[in-house]
């Protein structure tokens, strides 16, 4: 079907237990390769990132206008611990899509939240075969919350479109107690859902249809 250039940013964290020190600070369980929140005290979303273990290392693919946000909240986090972090955006570039993409041989694969995420050597230089325009009205058909639209660092995880990314039976993590408390006394506050147009408030607009973040009653 097709795939749109995905505006991000890729870390590189090295170093032991890796993945236990993201669990830790994540909302979603993470264990091997997967997509988790990372929230603030109030709950508030920092980023939404693609864990990929890399061998014995794990790549953090996340928003690129988050990255500065996003290291600061992890390196003073790593403080004492054995775990260093590289800056490898660079190296690659990154799509989203469908799962029926041709690619390069070298290309890395992972099923994210929003789709298929491809992770191609810059040395190609692949181009995306949808327009934005494309990737919106796929969004929508899908009710796909995606970065500066549904997902900003105004809002929670659960009130836009990311509640399965909130692990229920997960503790301790920052930002855990307060969506807990949403969670067990029913007020999230916002809900993701698709309107016909016109729609006041939308987050995301599309040709006949748009997505918005509707308060729930």
């Amino acid at each position: 079907m097709g795939m749109v250039r995905h505006h991000a940013y890729t870390l590189l964290l090295q170093g032991q237990d890796i993945l236990s020190f993201i669990n830790g600070l994540s909302t979603n369980q993470v264990d091997g390769a997967c997509t988790t929140v990372f929230t603030n005290r109030a709950a508030k979303i920092v980023d939404v990132c693609e864990v990929i273990p890399v061998g014995s290392h794990v790549a953090l693919v996340g928003y690129e206008p988050s990255k500065s946000t996003v290291i600061a909240h992890l390196a003073e986090r790593i403080l004492g611990q054995s775990i260093s972090l590289t800056d490898i955006s660079e190296l690659n570039d990154v799509f989203l899509g469908t799962d029926d993409e041709s690619c390069p041989e070298d290309t890395t694969l992972h099923q994210s939240h929003f789709g298929t995420m491809y992770i191609i050597p810059v040395k190609h230089r692949w181009e995306a075969t949808w327009t934005e325009e494309d990737w919106t009205e796929h969004r929508i058909r899908n009710l796909i919350p995606y970065h500066g639209h549904e997902i900003t660092s105004k809002v929670h995880p659960l009130a836009c479109g990311l509640g399965d990314l909130v692990h229920p039976q997960k503790g301790c993590y920052i930002g855990q107690e307060v969506l807990t408390r949403m969670r067990s006394r029913g007020k999230q506050g916002h809900r993701l859902v698709k309107r016909s147009n016109p729609v006041e408030k939308a987050t995301t607009v599309g040709a006949n249809e748009s997505l918005m973040l509707e308060r729930i009653q």
